[in-house]
This record gives structure tokens, sequence and C-alpha cells, in this order.
């Protein structure tokens, strides 16, 4: 297999962070992560940042603030000027953001964000991104979809299944978080679509329920077991899974 390149948002912290961290040390041959964050200056970046000087010809940190398109299109260019013709073989849209809180205390402003940063953001990396996914999927060569060739991994949850929501929405009510993770889960389909005749995978992934900073104490899992298994999911993709919603043990999640 050729060398291969991955690009994550929101790679500073919990299951970004993770990501980085098992890709660069068990994904061979590899050419490139690019670990994208808002701000790898600052404090939250620090583990980041160490990572990144453990493998200085692997992980490359970049600038990103996905609610912000001209962060995304400065990104682009900068992986642009690294891949070449080789181009992005996965990109893995993992940045989002979520507010506690049921319908009645939720507000406007939190729909907003939510919105700009869970399914706007997702979106413009997508079209950003594209010809570098489009340029990994022309130098692999072969037939069929995967992530050796070129996909995009939308991180989604369960929380965004409506079929799911009355199951257990008494514990999660995060509406802004729900309805924009349900919105992003349209984005991937309609993505899957339009862009199967590249050989561009479009899978959403649910990490579980994960003690990060997003997840909470009370969670389940931790970020190397939810890491684990999406990994595994990722490397048994293809073109039977475009377009579909799995959890991290690769079971599909009802919509």
């Amino acid at each position: 297999m050729a060398a291969y390149s991955v690009l994550i948002t929101g790679a500073n912290r919990g299951i970004g962070l993770e990501l980085v961290r098992q890709i660069t040390e068990t994904q061979r041959p590899l050419s490139k992560v690019f670990a994208c964050c808002r701000d790898p200056d600052g404090p939250k970046a620090q583990e980041l940042r160490a990572l990144a000087e453990k493998h200085p010809d692997i992980i490359m940190v970049i600038r990103m603030d996905v609610a912000d398109p001209k962060s995304i299109q400065q990104a682009a260019l900068q992986v642009g000027s690294v891949v070449g013709k080789s181009g992005v073989n996965v990109v893995i849209n993992n940045a989002a953001v979520a507010f506690y809180g049921p319908l009645c205390e939720s507000t406007a402003e939190q729909m907003a964000i939510s919105y700009s940063t869970n399914v706007v953001g997702p979106m413009v990396v997508m079209q950003e991104f594209l010809p570098y996914l489009r340029a990994a999927a022309k130098a692999h060569g072969k037939p069929g979809m995967s992530c050796r060739k070129a996909a995009v991994i939308n991180v989604s949850t369960l929380g965004s299944s409506i079929e799911r929501a009355k199951d257990h929405y008494d514990r999660f009510r995060l509406v802004p978080y729900r309805a924009s993770k349900a919105a992003l889960n349209m984005l991937n389909m309609c993505a899957s679509l339009e862009l199967q005749k590249d050989d561009v995978l479009c899978v959403l992934l649910h990490p579980g329920w994960v003690r990060t900073e997003l997840g909470g104490p009370n969670a389940v899992l931790d970020a190397q077991e939810s890491v684990q298994g999406m990994l595994k999911v990722m490397e048994s993709l293809s073109e039977k899974n475009n377009g579909a919603l799995l959890d991290y043990n690769g079971d599909t999640i009802p919509w």
C-alpha cells in the first residue's frame, strides 16, 4: 500500500487528540497527519504540540477554526502546498460544540453556534478539501472505496438519531447539539450521493459516550478504547458503507 495522509479537526483534545496519537503510532505506511485546531499555540494544545514534537516527520499542526470559513480556506491552502498531487486520503470532521439543556432552556444563540460549528464547518471543510480528496482517489488508481483511497469521516452521535431519541432524551437533553448532528447526518448523506462518482467515501461514526470534556466524567468509555474501535471500523469501510451512520463497534444506528 502507498503511504497515506489524514486530516483531523478538533485535534487538540479528547477524541481528536487520541485519533492523532493512535493513527501516528499504529498506521503504516503513513505520510502525514494534519492535526487541526483553533489555537495551536494556546494552553489547550499543549499535549498536541508535545506529540508533534515527538513525531516531527509525521504530525503537522495546522491552525483551523471550523466556525470560520476563511480559516478553513487558509488551512486547505497550507495542506495543499504539502501534499501536492498525492492529495489527502482521509478527512475526519471531529470538531464540535455541545450545549447542555432542554428545549425550554436552549437559546437561539446556542443553536446558531451549534449549526455554525457542527454543520457549516464540516460542509466547508469538505468543500475546501475536496480537490485533495479527488487527487488522492485518482492517485490510488484502483476501483472501489476505502479510507486508504479517499474518505470523509464525519463524527456524529447516537443523539442524532430521531428514531432513538425517545429512548435516551431524558438523560441527554442537548437540544442544539442533537439538532445540529441530525443535520450533519443529512449533509453526509448528500455528500455520499454527490461524491460517489469521485470514489470519495462519506461515512458517519458515533464514537460512543466518551469521557472527554464534551462527554463528561460519567461517560462509559475512555478515549483510547473509543478510538481503537473507530479505527478498526474505518479500516473495514467500503462502498457498501457509503452514507451510513455506524458506531465505534461497526453497528448501524437507525436514523
